[in-house]
C-alpha cells in the first residue's frame, strides 16, 4: 500500500480511537491496568487526547513523518492495556477472549505500518507556518 495512503488510514483509526477515549471512556477505563497512578480515568484521556494528535500529524504531509514516530511510540506505550485486557477478560465469554486476544498482534501490525509510513522521503512542500 502506498505509505501516503496508509498514514491516512492509521489517521482515520487513530482519529476514530482518540474521539472513542471521550464518548464512550468507559470502555478504555476499564482496560487500564489498576496499579497505574493517578487513575484510569486520567490515562483514558490522555491517551485520547494523543491518539487525535497523532492523528492530525499524519494527516499534514508536513507533520506526517513526525506523527508516524509518534504512532510507534503510542502503540507500544498503549500495548500494557491490551495484556491487561487478556487478563481481566480471562472468565469472559469465548468470544470477548477472542477479541481481547486479537487485539495482541493488531498492535505489531499498527507498529509496522506506522514504520513504513516513517520511511518515507520526506520529499514535500513544507506548509507555511512549519518550522523547518
Amino acid at each position: 500500500m502506498n505509505p501516503n495512503r496508509l498514514a491516512k488510514v492509521l489517521a482515520l483509526f487513530l482519529g476514530f480511537a482518540g474521539i472513542s477515549h471521550f464518548t464512550n471512556p468507559s470502555f478504555f477505563n476499564e482496560i487500564v491496568p489498576p496499579w497505574l497512578p493517578p487513575n484510569p480515568e486520567f490515562w483514558t484521556y490522555i491517551s485520547g487526547v494523543a491518539e487525535i494528535a497523532v492523528a492530525v500529524a499524519l494527516i499534514r504531509p508536513s507533520t506526517r513523518r513526525a506523527g508516524a514516530i509518534a504512532a510507534i511510540w503510542l502503540f507500544i506505550a498503549v500495548y500494557p492495556a491490551n495484556i491487561y485486557m487478556v487478563w481481566d477478560w480471562r472468565n469472559e465469554t469465548a468470544s470477548q477472549q477472542f477479541i481481547s486476544w486479537a487485539r495482541l498482534p493488531f498492535q505489531f501490525l499498527f507498529i509496522w505500518a506506522a514504520l513504513q509510513v516513517s520511511r518515507v522521503n520526506n520529499n514535500h512542500p513544507i506548509a507555511p507556518g512549519d518550522i523547518a
